[in-house]
């Protein structure tokens, strides 16, 4: 029998809120995290706008001299790691270090350092390297300085499955908990990429929203006039455990994982195939796992990146696995208002689909004012919806092809 796992700790810093509380609420009154860019000069870039994390002070979750030597991607991580775990009341010491393990993902890294260095090298000579250069750009940092930090000595990696990466990461800390691995894990996803080199890059695939006069209603999935999406940094962490190691330490408890499932779309670097055939395998794989049928979905929390062709592929991927029950489901994408995170989304969008089961509401989709062809399901538009959800998905897809889908569960005894 695979054992049963459960989410008892949440960690969040997000571009609209630090912390699950201001997060969570910022949510659900349809709070945008879009403005102008403010980590460089913008002005030059067809694209000037991104969801920045603000009022953040890495030295609130950690020493200075740790806060001195890490990239804004593994502080953030850090930050939602401390909330998660103190959130948990998850103590790891000498009796249970081994079996406490750390897996996140992350799409791009030290992004930003590296280009500092590669001009530093370039202007000043390779001795104006920093020594840190390496270990602060390297993206299994995070799980690294998670061990560091927490103590956490069981089993430690890191994913880079570009946007899948976050989702991704949960659903294999989930596999080594239900198989015995491992008692408990800290897992999720974290990004800070929002610099230069990123906004140029996925601007010149002109994937970006170009909406600079008015960021808020940038990020519009779904809806027929969205034109790319924004790009967000933050990070979502989860404390997951084996059921009975929670009761027995009487641990607060979220919601139940219970379903997990991947694919590989086989298709196109960055296009998903237009029948939306990789993400119906991978929905259906999960839902398989967590032995659901599509009905028994009251929510899902959608990829929706606000670009063309990922919100119709993904619309037409749940109309094939969902059938006659797709028009019923609610569906939103809160990349809406947090931007997109890409190798962090997975993080924090498991979070918020643990929220919503435990708080029995569902964020909404905002700036959804005009229905686009083909897109015309239920996506919980611009208000948030009070409803009781016993099950959610979250999806979470990635370049090359790479699927991820969740299911969570209320607990149930």
């Amino acid at each position: 029998m695979k054992r049963r796992v459960v989410v008892t700790g949440l960690g969040l810093v997000t571009p609209v809120g630090v912390g699950v509380k201001q997060t969570w609420e910022s949510l659900c009154t349809g709070k945008s995290g879009a403005a102008e860019i403010t980590h460089f000069d913008a002005s030059a870039f067809p694209t000037k706008i991104a969801a920045e994390v603000k009022d953040f002070n890495p030295q609130d979750f950690m020493p200075k001299k740790d806060a001195n030597r890490v990239e804004p991607f593994i502080s953030f991580a850090l930050a939602a790691c401390r909330m998660a775990v103190e959130d948990s009341g998850l103590v790891i010491n000498s009796s249970n270090e081994s079996r406490v393990g750390t897996i996140t993902g992350c799409g791009l890294g030290g992004l930003r350092f590296m280009e500092e260095t590669v001009r530093k090298v370039t202007e000043q000579g390779p001795r104006r390297v920093s020594p840190f250069f390496i270990p602060m750009m390297i993206g299994n940092m995070v799980p690294g300085m998670i061990s560091i930090h927490f103590g956490a000595k069981g089993p430690n990696s890191s994913l880079a499955t570009a946007c899948a990466a976050g989702a991704h990461a949960v659903g294999n800390s989930f596999r080594l908990i239900q198989d015995g691995t491992a008692d408990a894990m800290i897992t999720g996803g974290s990004e800070a990429v929002i610099s230069p080199t990123c906004i140029a890059g996925f601007g010149s695939m002109k994937a970006l929203s170009t909406r600079n006069d008015d960021p808020a209603k940038a990020s519009r999935p779904f809806d027929r006039d969205r034109d790319g999406f924004v790009v967000g940094e933050g990070s979502g962490i989860l404390v997951i455990e084996a059921l009975g190691h929670a009761l027995e330490r009487g641990a607060p408890i979220y919601a139940e994982i219970t379903g997990y499932g991947m694919s590989g779309d086989g298709y196109h670097m960055t296009s998903p195939p237009p029948d939306g055939s990789g993400a119906v395998r991978c929905m259906e794989a999960a839902l398989e796992d967590a032995t659901l049928d599509c009905s028994q979905i009251d929510y899902i929390n959608a990829h929706g990146t606000s670009t063309e062709l990922n919100d119709l592929y993904e619309t037409r991927a749940i109309k094939t696995v969902f059938k006659e029950h797709a028009h019923s489901v609610a569906v939103s994408s809160t990349k809406s208002m947090t931007g997109h995170l890409l190798g962090g989304a997975g993080g924090i969008e498991t979070v918020f689909t643990a929220l919503s089961i435990h708080e029995n509401m569902i964020p909404p989709t905002i700036n959804y004012e005009n229905q686009a062809k083909e897109c015309d399901l239920d996506y919980v538009p611009n208000v948030a919806r009070k409803a009781k959800v016993q099950n959610a998905m979250s999806n979470s897809f990635g370049f090359g092809g790479t699927n991820a889908s969740l299911i969570l569960s209320k607990y149930n005894k």
